[in-house]
Order: structure tokens, then sequence, then C-alpha cells
């Protein structure tokens, strides 16, 4: 049975839209290859609910090091978005697909930096188990973020990047975590009803080693 705290964000997203997650207007699928992400909810007995992500590898090609929601490009074997998400969470990280439940899929988003066009895949893990790095060569680590954690001020900030754009960011477990996953993150917390007001002018340059470009 889903929890009760998650429902008011499921009922929000019945009516969400792309431009609640971002202000580029999505294109149409020709010449855009398709992914998706997971993104998971949980729940532990001592820190309450939380949110699964993972970090990159340093030694990768394409975003290095950088915290994520699980997920890629959509194979050919894949049924649809939602098969590729779970298969892309069992491969980065060894989730059981069906150790969780599909409660939505968010509108297709477009990440212009690489044209790809995303479908951000919620599910609820009712039955959790350990997880971490299927293949240390692309995925360093794997963490829970207490959703209490993401919306303590003392954890937000916004993030300038070296081409201008400005969004918002999380300080949290020693990781930084920005981007198309920061943007992503932070308006779930505010659907959810989560957020606390938080110093928005606390604005920050991207560190160097992170100056990849925005997904």
């Amino acid at each position: 049975m889903r929890p009760e705290w998650l429902e008011p964000l499921l009922t929000r997203l019945r009516d969400a839209e792309a431009a609640d997650f971002t202000r580029l207007p999505t294109p149409d699928g020709e010449g855009r290859r398709q992914s998706a992400v997971l993104i998971l909810f949980g729940e532990d007995p001592m820190t309450g609910p939380d949110i699964l992500v993972l970090q990159r590898a340093a030694t990768m090609r394409n975003h290095a090091g950088q915290p994520a929601f699980p997920g890629g490009a959509v194979d050919p074997g894949d049924a649809d978005t939602v098969a590729c998400a779970l298969r892309e969470a069992e491969e980065e990280v060894g989730l059981d697909p069906s150790s969780v439940e599909v409660v939505a899929t968010l509108p297709t988003l477009w990440i212009p930096v690489s044209n790809f066009l995303v479908t951000p895949v919620v599910a609820w893990w009712r039955a959790p188990h350990p997880v971490g790095p299927a293949d240390p060569r692309e995925v360093a680590r794997v963490e829970r973020l207490p959703i209490a954690e993401l919306v303590d001020p003392a954890h937000r900030l916004r993030l300038r990047h070296p081409s201008g754009w400005i969004g918002p960011a999380f300080r949290i477990h020693d990781m930084l975590v920005w981007g198309f996953t920061a943007g992503v993150l932070s308006t779930l917390l505010e659907l959810g009803g989560w957020a606390v007001e938080w110093p928005t002018g606390r604005v920050e340059e991207l560190p160097t080693s992170g100056a990849t470009p925005v997904r």
C-alpha cells in the first residue's frame, strides 16, 4: 500500500505539464533519442521518506561524477519508457523491478545539449532491498536522500553555469546535485507540499570540475 504522504504529490502530478519542470518547450521526437529515468520514492524507518539517486563514476566520458536518477536511453527491446527506466535501474544499481510500483510518468522533457527526450517515471519502493553500484566503472555510489534533508534550507542553493544558466541545486551527502536532476527534484518537492522557504538569493558558481553541459 502506498503511504499517505505520497498521495498529495500523485494527485498534483495528474495535472502536471512540462512547463512545471522546465522553461524549454518539448519538441517533437523526430531526430531525438528517447530516454527515461526512474524517480524512486522510498521510506526508511529511521530517516523517513526519501528518493534514490546515484553518482556517476568520475572516469565516465559524459556527466562524470554527477549525481543523477537511474536511467538512460530506450533500447529496441524496451516495451516503453517505463520498461526502460526499470531496466536501467536494475543494470545500474541492482534494483529488483518487482520491488517497485510505478505510480506516474511525468511529462517528457527535452535536454538540448544531448538532444534527448527524457520521460521521468515515478515509482514507490514497496519492498526496499540493498542496492549499490552494479558496475563501479559507471556508478560510483548510490544514495537514498531523505526528503527532510532535501528541503532543509541549509542544503539548498542555486548554481550559475559558465553558459550563464542558473538553476536550483542541493549540497547533500557530500554531493552537489544540479542540472536536470536538481530541477526535477525541486519541482517535485514543491508539488508534494514538502518544500519550505529557502534562500534563493544564495547563488554560487558551478565548480570547474562540474562544468559539463547542463542536463
